[in-house]
């Protein structure tokens, strides 16, 4: 078992308007306060908690960019984790805005920027890179005993990104993003002409891998993803190949275990640059919203037909997520948080905030 080390939260922080937090919990609609991995304009990298009035906010300086959060149910804990090729998970205490543990990834190890508890909020499942040999594995940690770590449970594959857990309270459901990195090289890609992307569910008892689904191009990265109420998985792609090549970019994984991709108009396709970044389900119908930050585009989808419902354009669309009434909300880079409806012509801007949103809200 690799040895947990757990830092002590050293960090600064800002702190203001302490009133009660009121935030989302998996599966539920309410969105009263948003966390995300921000930087700020000095260059630094916060997480930060925002109330959906733009107004009260606190924001916790970290050592490193980060990505993706989830949410401990029960608790008033929320976990965000560094950007790949990250070493580091960031546990904030809700209460006193304050981080209760930052969580090393270990030697020889680093995350990929996402992780999902399970139901009762005791066990946390991360996607992570084994160095030595690039294994993807899902690493799990016991929150109830400080977040130590348990054990590994190999993918069969490299560079796992996303995760999610799937209805069932069973099964996770995860993109394998199939691109090689190690810490040494930065973000650079190590092995896209052999690149081995999936759609992947596993057993998070076993660790059995029960399936497997390849895009249709070797170079398709399978990397961000949602699930609805009824099982049904979105997931978005990134491609790799040439810029002059053109591939779905969204596949759907339906409630009986029936994998394909979304034939969307060629001109919406090439309006995404090759690159998708959100996925977020409503949790009232059976839309799902894509964001794609290189082309400036939020897509509206029908995700039991596979119907574009709607293209709009929204300035560097990062990260997204239901936002209780049917809608969305969708944060930029450029520092706006909108809300997008299934009805609107124009995204409809909230505030905005003298940061820079990363490509996932919480």
């Amino acid at each position: 078992m690799q040895r947990r080390q757990v830092l002590k939260a050293g960090l600064g922080s800002v702190v203001m308007a302490l009133t009660p937090l009121s935030w989302a919990m998996p599966g539920r609609e309410n969105a009263d306060w948003l966390f995300s991995a921000v930087d700020g304009l000095d260059g630094k990298h916060y997480i930060a908690g925002v109330a959906l009035d733009g107004k009260n906010r606190f924001m916790i300086e970290v050592p490193e960019r980060c990505h993706g959060g989830c949410l401990r149910p029960d608790s008033r804990q929320a976990v965000l984790f560094a950007r790949r090729p990250g070493t580091r998970m960031h546990v904030i205490d809700g209460d006193s805005r304050q981080l209760a543990h930052t969580i090393s990834a270990g030697e020889g190890y680093h995350f990929y920027g996402h992780g999902v508890f399970d139901l009762n909020g005791r066990y946390l499942y991360v996607t992570a890179n084994r160095l030595e040999d690039s294994a993807g594995l899902v690493r799990v940690y016991d929150a109830a005993n400080d977040y130590a770590h348990v054990r590994d449970m190999p993918l069969g594959g490299i560079g796992p990104h996303e995760l999610r857990l799937m209805p069932d309270g069973d099964t996770l459901v995860i993109g394998l993003g199939g691109i090689q990195t190690h810490p040494d090289y930065g973000r650079v890609k190590l092995n896209l002409d052999t690149m081995a992307p999936a759609l992947m569910l596993m057993n998070r008892h076993s660790g059995e891998v029960v399936a497997r689904h390849a895009p249709s191009h070797h170079q398709l990265s399978c990397r961000h993803l949602d699930v609805a109420a009824d099982g049904t998985v979105i997931a978005g792609y990134q491609f790799e190949g040439p810029e002059w090549e053109s591939y779905p970019l969204i596949c759907r994984l339906d409630a009986a275990g029936d994998f394909s991709e979304l034939a969307l108009p060629d001109e919406v396709t090439a309006s995404l640059r090759h690159y998708t970044a959100s996925v977020a389900f409503s949790r009232v119908s059976a839309t799902v919203l894509v964001t794609a930050p290189r082309g400036n585009r939020v897509l509206l989808l029908d995700a039991e037909q596979g119907r574009l419902n709607a293209n709009l354009e929204l300035p560097d669309a990062a990260g997204a997520r239901c936002d209780g009434n049917g809608g969305f909300l969708v944060s930029s880079g450029q520092g706006g948080l909108y809300r997008v409806t299934p009805d609107t012509a124009v995204p409809e801007l909230l505030v905005t905030q003298e940061f820079r949103w990363d490509n996932h809200l919480t």
